[in-house]
């Protein structure tokens, strides 16, 4: 039974390493945490009502037709939140999901987070989350911030219970500003939206001389079955819901972030280690990788 267990879970490895066209390198993709989630994500692949491919029609989801109507009184509140430098990086190491992203400029806004409460979000975005919360199929939204000069490196997200939506608010309308979807690039711009699947490699970059905000949504994958996409639902409202993020005091912190902060504070150890012996890191990195793997196979 356990050598079941593993032999499932590398299949879903390869499973998600495999698809599309563009792959990280497989020793990255075996630690990277769309691995640690590949389980669950080759189940959302293979019950999915949508087709596996990295852009998707914005017509299949007519109910995001409300937002890009509305897509000017959306950006009013959007370029408000700038006047008062409220889209910003993490202060307190507390956004596990997007931590990377703050370093090479990247901002946000959260507006709306699976069941936590933002209630900075009504204060300062009324219209907005009134019009995010009347689109049941949102279970997340930010507005996200991509100065000139900034790039996203190549990644996946780990959950593939979602989909992704973008929405251009303040382009650059620029053609040197976009974000690649497994080799396929899309130039955002303004009033108009975008839907990806977010679990194929994708990254961004603002090479322009203008700023880029967006509206930025998780829309909630469409499965085949009424049993899976209570599944969805489940997975969705649990593990998502403890990876919220505050934007100021009052924000509701998940659990998930608030444990992130401790995983923060040791990873600065570990750069520095990494920096006094880049081969002595490497050589523990692999031994301890080992030993937790050797653990879980022989436990």
């Amino acid at each position: 039974m356990k050598w079941t267990i593993v032999a499932l879970y590398f299949l879903s490895v390869f499973h998600v390493h495999f698809r599309g066209r563009v792959r990280l390198p497989f020793f990255r993709q075996l630690f990277d945490h769309s691995s640690i989630m590949a389980p669950i994500n080759m189940f959302m692949h293979a019950f999915s009502g949508v087709r596996n491919s990295p852009f998707l029609p914005t017509s299949d989801f007519r109910d995001l037709e409300l937002l890009e109507k509305n897509w000017e009184i959306i950006r009013e509140e959007a370029v408000g939140l700038i006047e008062l430098q409220k889209i910003k990086a993490a202060e307190k190491n507390d956004d596990a999901g997007f931590n990377s992203f703050f370093k090479t400029g990247w901002k946000r806004f959260y507006l709306k987070w699976y069941d936590a409460s933002h209630p900075s979000a009504e204060r300062f975005c009324p219209k907005t989350v009134a019009l995010l919360k009347s689109i049941p199929s949102v279970k997340a939204a930010m507005f996200a911030e991509l100065p000139p000069g900034g790039k996203l490196n190549k990644h996946r997200d780990p959950f593939a219970g979602s989909l992704r939506y973008h929405l251009g608010l303040v382009t650059p309308n620029d053609d040197r500003c976009f974000i690649d979807v497994d080799g396929q690039r899309y130039s955002w711009r303004d009033g108009q939206g975008v839907v990806f699947d977010e679990t194929y490699i994708h990254w961004a970059q603002n090479a322009s001389d203008s700023n880029r905000i967006i509206l930025f949504c998780d829309i909630e994958r469409p499965m085949r079955y009424r049993w899976a996409q209570t599944i969805n639902k489940w997975l969705g409202r649990t593990m998502m819901t403890a990876a919220s993020s505050p934007n100021e005091t009052g924000d509701q912190l998940g659990g998930i972030n608030k444990l992130f902060r401790f995983v923060w504070q040791g990873g600065q150890y570990r750069r520095k280690f990494k920096a006094w012996n880049k081969t002595a890191y490497k050589l523990t990195k692999a031994a301890l990788i080992i030993g937790v793997a050797a653990l879980i196979i022989y436990a």
